[in-house]
């Protein structure tokens, strides 16, 4: 028997309609092995980079009147001309209560009015980030991940420990070092096994202690007063349910590490890159689901030996302030195109790419010199079923919670509204 022969010839040769067993040579393994259970569909994923104070007006946006896939790539984007078809550049957008010009990520992800609150003079609300994470947070080790740089205030973000802000409108904490973040990730706890969780079990019993005690003292307390007594009570809760996370993952190993630890004292453009190949590392590894960076400005005009001041140089004209200025944007954007590389590169169970189960935001709440409106923004990675390789010009003003509701429903997070949004962009689904 070869492989050509025909299973209808060998029944009709047969004279009877006679059923026959799967035979390799005449296709049955190709057969079975399409019938198996194909391999989950990979989670998705969401990242966030946030800039400080914004890019160069001049020379990274595109032209307004060039919409749609044709548009040309401004010098600013040159170096992702080989994503181009791989991500959007969206104009237009804007933070609607935005009224600090050196604030470039305090309410980027929230569009919060920092006077909601009477009597404060600075709230916010939850960060997209954060809506993910609820969503996403629940079967990894970390809910999310967020990285900071060591620039601070320099690097115009304003107020904030990272680009994330809780469901209270808190802060959240982040990495601002690279080797940290990677023994964060990936480093087992020396610690044995029953230390651990007697560390855990003795920071309950405190926590139920001090709730017992606050409870006592909210009688007979003002109506201000039991409002922070009730925050303070939200941020016992919201320990005790990381605590509970980590009983969950006391005994499951961390994963093994995709790349070698950082090395020391990283700064600039060099912290950056590492960075994203830690940003790469625990998405491939499901460490976390959801990771934002806001990225440093001051120490990356350093590396690329400029000696001016990240504000400064925010401030630019034509001249040394302006090139440099310019300088910083590419090489974002060579950096960002790298990201990109990587992701492709990064394969899935399935076969796919990380690069299309990841939905990736880069830009800022600050445009460019200070100015509140048109936020730079790019999107790129394929897990929010996006509509890329374009440039899409919206409505001035359009909220740009508007940009981050469409991605979030786009990741398959059953939310109608994030911070001031009006509506999803019509135009960004694909």
């Amino acid at each position: 028997m070869t492989n050509h022969v025909n299973r209808r010839h060998l029944l009709r040769g047969a004279g009877a309609l006679i059923a026959l067993p799967g035979l390799e040579s005449i296709g049955f393994r190709r057969s079975a092995s399409a019938a198996k259970k194909s391999p989950p569909q990979p989670d998705k994923r969401l990242v966030f980079l946030g800039l400080g104070f914004g890019v160069t007006q001049e020379t990274w946006f595109p032209d307004v009147e060039q919409t749609g896939a044709e548009y040309r790539l401004p010098e600013g984007l040159k170096p992702l001309a080989r994503h181009r078809n791989d991500f959007t550049v969206v104009q237009g957008c804007a933070n609607q209560f935005s009224n600090e010009a050196h604030w470039g990520s305090t309410f980027w992800l929230t569009g919060a009015n920092r006077f909601a609150v009477p009597g404060q003079n600075m709230s916010n609300s939850i960060s997209a980030d954060q809506v993910a994470a609820q969503h996403f947070g629940q079967t990894t080790r970390f809910s999310s991940i967020q990285l900071n740089s060591t620039d601070g205030s320099s690097s115009g973000h304003g107020p904030g420990l990272s680009l994330a802000w809780d469901q209270r409108g808190k802060p959240v904490a982040g990495f601002n070092n690279p080797v940290h973040v990677f023994h964060r990730l990936f480093s087992a706890d020396d610690m044995p096994l029953e230390q651990r969780q007697a560390a855990i079990a003795e920071d309950h019993s405190v926590l139920d202690a001090v709730l017992t005690d606050a409870r006592r003292v909210k009688r007979g307390l003002s109506g201000t007063d039991r409002q922070k007594l009730e925050e303070y009570f939200q941020g016992i809760r919201d320990i005790e349910k990381r605590l509970s996370r980590d009983e969950q993952w006391l005994e499951i190993p961390k994963a093994r590490p995709p790349l070698d630890e950082p090395g020391p004292s990283l700064k600039g453009r060099e912290e950056i890159a590492v960075m994203y190949d830690l940003i790469v590392a625990a998405l491939q590894t499901d460490s976390t689901r959801v990771m934002t960076y806001r990225m440093p400005g001051q120490s990356l005009l350093q590396s690329l030996g400029v000696s001016l001041g990240a504000h400064n140089v925010s401030h630019y004209s034509p001249g040394e302030r302006m090139q440099a200025s310019q300088t910083r944007d590419q090489t974002h954007c060579e950096l960002l195109a790298g990201l990109i590389d990587r992701l492709k590169a990064t394969k899935e169970e399935d076969g796919s790419s990380l690069f299309d189960h990841v939905a990736l935001a880069f830009g800022s709440n600050i445009s460019s010199i200070h100015y509140l409106t048109n936020c730079p923004t790019i999107l790129t990675g394929g897990g929010a079923s996006l509509k890329l390789g374009q440039h899409l010009v919206l409505p001035q003003d359009t909220p740009l919670c508007n940009v981050w509701l469409t991605m979030l429903q786009g990741l398959g997070i059953s939310v109608e509204q994030h911070g001031d949004s009006t509506g999803v962009v019509k135009q960004l689904q694909a």
